[in-house]
């Protein structure tokens, strides 16, 4: 039997990430970069949708690739309503929810709309795989010191059950059995903890976790209203000063951590300090999550570029490796992640679920 050939669609801020899968072997792989002006013309994230479509058109094209050559699509799922981790082939009222206001504004939400209008042309399936709103808390995880703001997941779900899973195969386990905490260390920061196949809990630098190179991370609550209040800025701008231009950027003036390395390599004693605080915070909230499984943690997985640096990994790590074995998994994995969760689905080893319910299809 031929391998499914899968066409994984995964849009960032200037480019779309788009690979051609044959099975399990990449037969083509880009990034098909937005020029400025092109985006500069697109007041709404949804005006970017033909543009960003024509290029993973002509990418098919330039492959010699047909749509209606396809078997399924994968496209990255974004900031959407809180669901269970899985495959979801996407419905109307995923697109109406990709398409709408309600969410957060994320380029990765148009991934799906891109995905189902080619698969309504060659008639197959396209789906999403563990969107940025996987919510798999226990109730007791939802409970937050004030009654109108529970706590909630929005975390770089996929590429940290990828991770997870990676781990749990390279040690001859079944994920579904272990405790893991995996930690996304990116221009934002994710950590969450895995109980036998779940993530049961979890923080991002948006929310009540570690700054990272661009966000702001927890903040004491009467601070932050405070500054809120004095500020002047409208929501939007207040968002941006403090998911954008916060951490890193606003200690040190940028969000490249090899740029901080080369600071602190040149006797910069202030940037060491910022640097390592943030692997400080980080390295308290993985030993907070541990609380969710009483300690027994089987491995703690760092992802992410800023896994890349040794310097930085190897303060996490010896101030948790007493918790549990420590491992990077530099390679982002994502799109394999997004291609090998449809083809467990094509295979029939899982069933895909329907948005928003979870229920299997």
């Amino acid at each position: 039997m031929t391998a499914a050939t899968v066409l994984v669609i995964n849009p960032g801020s200037t480019s779309t990430r788009v690979a051609l899968f044959q099975g399990e072997t990449c037969l083509a792989e880009k990034y098909l970069a937005c020029e400025a002006a092109e985006l500069a013309r697109c007041e709404t994230m949804n005006d970017q949708i033909p543009l960003r479509e024509k290029h993973v058109r002509d990418f098919l094209h330039e492959c010699g690739r047909e749509v209606s050559a396809l078997d399924a699509i994968a496209a990255r799922g974004g900031p959407l309503r809180p669901v269970s981790g899985g495959v979801y082939q996407i419905n109307d009222a995923l697109l109406a929810d990709a398409k709408g206001t309600d969410f957060i504004q994320h380029v990765s939400r148009i991934a799906c709309v891109i995905a189902d209008d080619l698969a309504r042309e060659a008639g197959i399936p396209a789906f999403i795989v563990d969107p940025v709103s996987t919510d798999e808390y226990e109730d007791i995880s939802r409970i937050s010191g004030c009654k109108n703001l529970p706590r909630k997941s929005l975390i770089h779900a996929l590429n940290l059950r990828a991770v997870a899973r990676l781990y749990a195969k390279e040690l001859g386990r079944p994920y579904e059995e272990m405790n893991l905490i995996t930690v996304q260390l990116g221009g934002g920061c994710s950590i969450a903890i895995h109980k036998q196949g779940r993530m049961v809990d979890s923080v991002d630098a948006n929310g009540e976790g570690p700054f990272s190179p661009e966000r702001c991370g927890a903040l004491r609550a009467d601070d932050l209203a405070k500054f809120t209040l004095n500020s002047g800025l409208n929501a939007s701008a207040l968002r941006m000063a403090l998911c954008r231009e916060a951490g890193l950027k606003d200690h040190l003036g940028t969000t490249d951590a090899r740029e901080v390395e080369k600071m602190i390599d040149n006797g910069d004693a202030n940037a060491k300090l910022v640097y390592e605080a943030m692997a400080y915070n980080i390295a308290k909230h993985i030993c907070a999550l541990s609380a969710a499984v009483n300690g027994k943690v089987d491995g703690i997985l760092l992802a992410g570029g800023m896994a890349k640096s040794k310097m930085f990994a190897r303060w996490i790590e010896e101030r948790v490796s007493f918790l549990a074995p420590v491992k990077c998994y530099p390679d982002e994995q994502e799109m394999s992640a997004l291609r090998d969760g449809v083809l467990r689905v094509l295979s029939g080893k899982e069933k895909a679920k329907v948005y928003p319910t979870g229920e299997s299809v």
